[in-house]
């Protein structure tokens, strides 16, 4: 099976905006209860780093679909991490 460019671009489109916004739920939660126990700060920090790579990647091979979805899921993943570092150290 053969597909069209735009047909390609297409599936990165949909697989970037799933995988984004399957994220969201835990942002949200995250930020209104302030309950980050469940949250392993080490998961946390090697995710945000290798999708802050994926971001890089992308911008180096100028592909919207990478560059767009880890944007967001960086900036979510960071806001994440960055309250679980201050829960982290208002505990100690």
């Amino acid at each position: 099976m053969t597909l069209e460019p735009h047909h390609i671009e297409i599936i990165g489109y949909c697989a970037a905006f799933l995988t984004t916004i399957a994220f969201l739920p835990q942002a949200i939660q995250s930020w209104q209860t302030r309950d980050l126990s469940g949250i392993s700060l080490g998961m946390y920090s090697l995710f945000t780093a290798g999708v802050g790579l994926w971001l890089v990647y992308g911008l180096i091979i100028e592909k919207w679909p990478l560059i767009l979805a880890n944007a967001m899921t960086f900036a979510l993943a960071l806001s994440i991490l960055l309250l679980k570092l201050r829960h982290t150290s208002r505990k100690q």
